[in-house]
């Protein structure tokens, strides 16, 4: 009750912990669906609140399940409590010790795959300048179709590890939608235009999609901040000053040579790149050049953000290559 009204700050209110709720429609095999894995990333949950209340008098086209994950951290409006994991890197097939948190995780997985689940949806939010786009972990048709009901523009990857779109993608189509900034009405109609069509799908073809149809990304590697460093994107004194429009890039070609922020001290390293397989690989895209970091090689990026704690808790960006289809 009060579910499909309640800002989601006030959302502990009605449901104070992580919660799944099945909601039953004419065809049975339900649309995973899950939210607020990062509690200041609502568009998926007013989304869903737009998509209930339209609802409220009839039947639904599928039965849904809405995983409602980081509630606490939506009441305080930030990413995740600094006790808290990640909720979007303790799903099954994780690289993080055992919690309370993975055990949760890994309940949702198992209570899906008793329901024969249709497909999965992530929705999210960027904290940087991005388009939307759809995210998969597993190059296969059906997917890609799935993701492609989204955006044309749509990236693979397979690192982090412990992503909900990842262990859903062993039991079905999954797909994770990045829907912008929070906050942008644009993100909620789109995010809730793809979920009427998708409840409205009875099957994902399984044939290739035209190559003039998609601009296919795969995530190449994870760029971090050197933990033992200070950062800023304004501060001189610290010990890496980055440049304050880096968000700008995102989906951009960047030419090798560019310059993306000032090293006070020339002999730290001040980013750390690894590939998808985990190993280190920083000396293939960045080199420190007297004072300036510099890139070693043409590089699209993505995810950068400007939020310093987001950067601490996560990554300063992601860097992709283009895949042909």
């Amino acid at each position: 009750e009060g579910f499909a009204d309640t800002p989601v700050e006030s959302l502990h209110e009605i449901i104070p912990d992580p919660t799944l709720i099945h909601l039953e429609g004419r065809k049975t095999r339900p649309l995973f669906i899950s939210i607020l894995l990062h509690g200041n990333e609502p568009t998926g949950f007013y989304a869903l609140q737009r998509l209930i209340k339209k609802y409220q008098a009839s039947t639904l086209p599928r039965s849904i399940s809405i995983f409602v994950g980081n509630i606490a951290a939506a009441k305080a409006g930030v990413r995740r409590l600094d006790f808290q994991p990640d909720y979007n890197r303790v799903w099954p097939g994780t690289e993080h010790s055992p919690c309370a948190e993975s055990q949760l995780m890994h309940r949702v997985v198992e209570e899906m795959i008793k329901r024969e689940v249709f497909a999965s949806i992530d929705i999210h939010n960027n904290t940087g300048i991005n388009p939307h786009y759809a995210c998969i972990n597993k190059l296969d048709n059906q997917f890609i179709h799935l993701a492609r009901l989204f955006s044309r523009l749509v990236v693979y990857f397979i690192r982090p590890k412990g992503v909900q779109s990842a262990a859903f993608a062993q039991y079905c189509p999954s797909v994770t939608l990045e829907c912008g900034k929070p906050g942008q009405k644009f993100g909620i109609e789109h995010a809730l235009d793809f979920l009427e069509s998708a409840l409205r799908l009875t099957e994902l073809p399984d044939h290739s999609i035209a190559p003039c149809d998609i601009d296919l990304f795969h995530t190449v590697a994870q760029v971090q901040v050197s933990p033992n460093i200070e950062f800023s994107f304004n501060n001189e004194d610290a010990d890496l000053l980055l440049d304050n429009d880096l968000d700008r890039m995102n989906f951009t070609e960047i030419p090798s040579g560019t310059k993306m922020g000032k090293v006070n001290n020339p002999s730290i390293v001040p980013l750390i790149t690894r590939d998808e397989c985990g190993e280190e690989r920083t000396s293939d895209y960045f080199r420190v050049d007297r004072h300036d970091l510099v890139l070693n090689k043409a590089v699209m990026p993505s995810m950068f953000t400007l939020d310093e704690k987001i950067i601490r808790q996560d990554c300063l960006c992601y860097i992709m290559e283009r895949i042909r289809v």
